[in-house]
């Protein structure tokens, strides 16, 4: 798990960083994220949404992170995925309703702009796009813990075996 607020992560993308220049070279801590991400099966993203999209900490790690070399590699004049058989799953939190959420596309949009944009570049399967919308300051108790059970009814639909799925999320 990574808060890349806490962890102080700059999502602003170094001209060093752009992979056609002379002097491209990856930093240290692109590196060493790239390195925790290669082993993983599933990458998650769980963040805010911000004018109706990923907020721009989040964009910018995708930008450096899934950049050439580890997200795509160069295939003569195009391009090719890099990160086959790996799969993403998306939680979305808004102070916005869900009902409005759900009214004006945001969502749909957003898989579509985000989820998939970035899965058909890099070669990974979507497997979910979850939106939790009303979360504002004095959020109810029993709203907060609605909301955890519809991620863990996500982890059990896509993680947990039916026999161990209650264990899985509970314990």
């Amino acid at each position: 798990m990574r808060d890349l607020y806490a962890e102080g992560f700059d999502p602003r993308l170094p001209a060093a960083e752009l992979p056609w220049r002379p002097d491209f070279r990856v930093s240290d801590t692109i590196a060493a994220e790239r390195a925790r991400l290669a082993t993983a099966d599933v990458i998650a993203f769980v963040y805010p949404l911000w004018f109706n999209a990923p907020p721009a900490m989040l964009k910018g790690y995708v930008e450096r992170v899934f950049g050439m070399g580890f997200g795509y590699g160069s295939d003569g004049g195009g391009t090719r995925p890099l990160l086959m058989g790996k799969s993403l799953v998306s939680i979305s939190t808004s102070g916005a309703p869900n009902a409005w959420v759900g009214q004006t596309g945001v969502t749909e949009r957003l898989r579509e702009g985000f989820d998939d944009h970035l899965a058909a570049v890099c070669g990974l399967s979507v497997l979910d796009h979850l939106h939790l919308g009303g979360i504002t300051p004095g959020i109810r108790e029993d709203a907060g813990k609605a909301m955890l059970d519809h991620v863990a009814q996500l982890v059990r639909r896509h993680f947990a075996p039916a026999r161990q799925a209650g264990a899985a999320i509970d314990g």
